[in-house]
């Protein structure tokens, strides 16, 4: 899409396709206000370029004097707006019929078909926002979990932004010191003070590592993690599952091999999606579906994150468990001994000699599952409780620019102390303040908004 299409007023439909109690019809850009007088009756008689911008009335959307249908219509003015533009929308019924028919009226009557994300794209290039806010935008209608969609209304607001641009802040201050000294070589100063650079650098420098060491937990706050229920036959991996879910996903009997195929199903633990399965506990299959079972839940161990381990702790460890304990020496393991409330005959201690992490549950009886659920957070934030304050950065394109002005910075740390010219500094703290920028979107190319925001809904 080129910048000369932001003159362009687009409308799209900003709320699901199907049947629902209201759809709307978005509309942004200098046609909105006309568009909407001439396909829209208000009840009150006034035009809707004749409203106060924030105000919402009742009345029909027509054609050519046909009730098309009964509306709400909201109108927005610029610049106070979420694209900085004037913006319409049409709360209509949401039917298919009816919306497709009112987006179609707005489309005769000059308005274009919004690309992927091109509202959040017009309210970044009219500088509503910047580029890493916009980028949130779409973390926040995919976030899986409360924590998830903190980080991203935070960083919507603004926090991540702020921390860069501070940092940015201190770079420019360095960067006009040294040029400074470039420009008017010991004027007054006597020379450039490396000792009162590096002092300044210091600071800029622990802020971006701060930022980086939060990507780790970000990301998985962001992404989440795949654990894997796994087990010899009839262990209760499927009475887990259904104790973790809260509710019953799984088939439960008396009988060995239930579970024929593998079920996952994304809880939140904690802050963190957890894409969990039960898998097939058939481990010596008798014929084509046991054996295409089995290889699938091979195939979910080998990729799986955690493995959580579960034996019956009212059966002695038979041939089966010790297979599965050898087979998962080396991988993340939770250890549970289900059905502690059953008379135990099974050998903890050799569990324990193989495996740190060993709890005892009744999965039937939703016993001790929060002991798994610790142990599960507990991995994933490596003991330390998780970030309440501080910014995450939950973003890959983030966290790589943030390394790579990291690394300028500490390059420039390194030719302060072997008393390279000022000029070599200059270029690499330019590099680190680029690299700021690129978060920010101060540089932008028209592919990397492309890529960007070809992620967003259309409507969004």
């Amino acid at each position: 899409m080129g910048l000369e299409d932001i003159a362009d007023t687009i409308t799209a439909l900003s709320t699901p396709a199907g049947e629902g109690g209201i759809g709307i019809v978005r509309l942004s850009g200098k046609a909105a206000l006309r568009i909407a007088d001439e396909i829209f009756v208000s009840a009150s008689g006034i035009k809707p370029s004749g409203f106060k911008t924030y105000t919402t009335h009742y009345g029909k959307v027509i054609e050519n004097g046909e009730v098309i249908d009964e509306a709400i219509l909201t109108v927005m003015l610029a610049p106070k707006s979420y694209t900085r533009e004037d913006i319409v929308e049409i709360n209509c019924h949401g039917g298919i019929v009816a919306l497709r028919d009112v987006l179609q009226l707005t489309l005769r009557h000059g308005a274009r078909l919004a690309q992927p994300g091109e509202f959040t794209r017009r309210a970044f290039l009219n500088g509503r926002i910047d580029l890493a806010q916009a980028e949130a935008v779409i973390d926040i209608v995919r976030a899986k979990t409360d924590a998830a969609l903190k980080i991203s209304a935070e960083q919507l607001g603004g926090g991540l932004s702020r921390q860069v641009n501070k940092v940015r802040r201190i770079l420019l201050d360095v960067l006009a010191f040294i040029e400074a000294d470039i420009d008017f070589p010991g004027e007054d100063s006597g020379g450039l003070n490396l000792n009162e650079v590096t002092a300044k650098l210091k600071p800029a420098l622990t802020k971006l590592k701060d930022l980086i060491k939060g990507f780790s937990e970000g990301k998985v706050i962001r992404e989440g993690i795949k654990a894997v229920i796994c087990g010899r036959p009839n262990v209760g991996k499927s009475s887990l599952l259904n104790a973790l879910l809260r509710e019953e996903r799984s088939i439960v009997t008396s009988c060995a091999g239930t579970t024929r195929d593998t079920i996952e199903e994304l809880i939140d633990i904690k802050g963190i999606p957890v894409r969990i399965a039960d898998t097939a506990g058939i481990l010596e299959p008798k014929d084509l579906i046991e054996h295409k079972a089995v290889k699938r839940a091979r195939r979910y161990i080998d990729s799986a994150d955690i493995v959580v381990l579960l034996f019956d702790g009212g059966k002695s460890l038979n041939r089966d468990d010790l297979k599965l304990i050898r087979k998962l020496k080396e991988r993340t393991v939770i250890a549970v001994i289900n059905k502690m409330d059953a008379r135990q005959k099974i050998d903890i201690d050799k569990i324990k000699r193989t495996f740190t992490r060993v709890f005892k549950i009744s999965a039937k009886n939703a016993r001790n599952i929060n002991l798994l659920e610790d142990a599960i957070a507990d991995l994933v934030y490596r003991g330390k409780v998780p970030a309440q304050e501080p910014v995450l950065v939950s973003n890959y394109r983030h966290a790589e620019l943030l390394r790579k002005a990291q690394k300028l910075i500490e390059e420039a740390l390194v030719s302060l102390d072997n008393k390279v010219p000022g000029e070599f500094i200059a270029y690499e703290i330019k590099g680190a303040v680029g690299f700021l920028d690129d978060i920010l979107g101060k540089n932008f190319s028209e592919d990397l908004l492309d890529k960007i925001f070809s992620k967003f809904c259309i409507g969004k």
